[in-house]
């Protein structure tokens, strides 16, 4: 769980908070992306966010598939822990490219009536990696 050498700018930091909608998830998503995992009590000493924001979050986070987490074997009296990875930044970037297809076709759908459909090819809006083929 050591440090990756991956620097993060605040221009990217930015993207990542509008990508995330969360200060909060931003913050996490960032500390777990850098650290390539960690503890929920590193996370909160990492971020200094309070420890029930973070536990509220890193819950939430996982129901979205922003992070995977995987129970941690202890030998100690009491729960085990969860260790947490923040998803790829490519997969995060592609959820976001599909949030905003949606997004920019329901708005190109309002530029027709059902008339219109049926006499022209409706707009429909894809993101594609270089090289791809559609």
């Amino acid at each position: 769980m050591g440090r990756t050498g991956i620097r993060i700018d605040k221009p990217t930091e930015k993207a990542v908070c509008e990508i995330l909608k969360s200060r909060a998830r931003s913050r996490i998503y960032l500390y777990l992306l850098r650290k390539n995992g960690a503890k929920t009590e590193q996370i909160i000493k990492g971020t200094h966010l309070h420890p029930s924001t973070v536990r509220e979050t890193l819950s939430q986070m996982h129901d979205q598939h922003l992070i995977c987490r995987k129970k941690l074997k202890n030998d100690n009296i009491g729960k085990n822990p969860y260790i947490y990875r923040a998803i790829p930044p490519i997969k995060l970037l592609k959820g976001y490219a599909r949030e905003i297809e949606d997004r920019l076709n329901k708005l190109a759908s309002l530029a027709f009536s059902s008339e219109d459909a049926e006499k022209y090819r409706p707009v429909r809006i894809r993101i594609c990696e270089r090289g791809e083929e559609e």
